[in-house]
């Protein structure tokens, strides 16, 4: 995989998304995708991350963070910013933040 090829993306997943096993399940679709990065829950009632990987990848990711989540979520949006190329991962795997 060339270097070019890599994106780093924030995200931050609004709607019924704790207590659902969404962050579980997230990690899970990352893995399944070869995606590192992290997720947690926030404060606010969101779920927040970052997603890293081949740039179609990310993109397979992020819009299974806007459309699918976990069968209890109901996921109202997902926002996106930070997006940027980078040249190597900067994590060794997916993994789930305990606040």
């Amino acid at each position: 995989m060339s270097c070019e090829d890599l994106l780093s993306v924030d995200y931050e997943v609004f709607g019924r998304v704790q207590g659902v096993f969404f962050r579980k399940f997230t990690q899970a679709e990352a893995k399944k995708l070869g995606l590192v990065g992290w997720v947690r829950n926030t404060e606010a009632g969101t779920v927040e991350g970052q997603l890293q990987g081949p740039g179609s990848k990310v993109a397979e990711m992020q819009s299974w963070l806007r459309t699918t989540g976990s069968p209890q979520s109901k996921i109202i949006k997902a926002e996106f910013k930070n997006e940027k190329i980078i040249k190597c991962l900067e994590h060794s795997t997916f993994k789930v933040v305990r606040s």
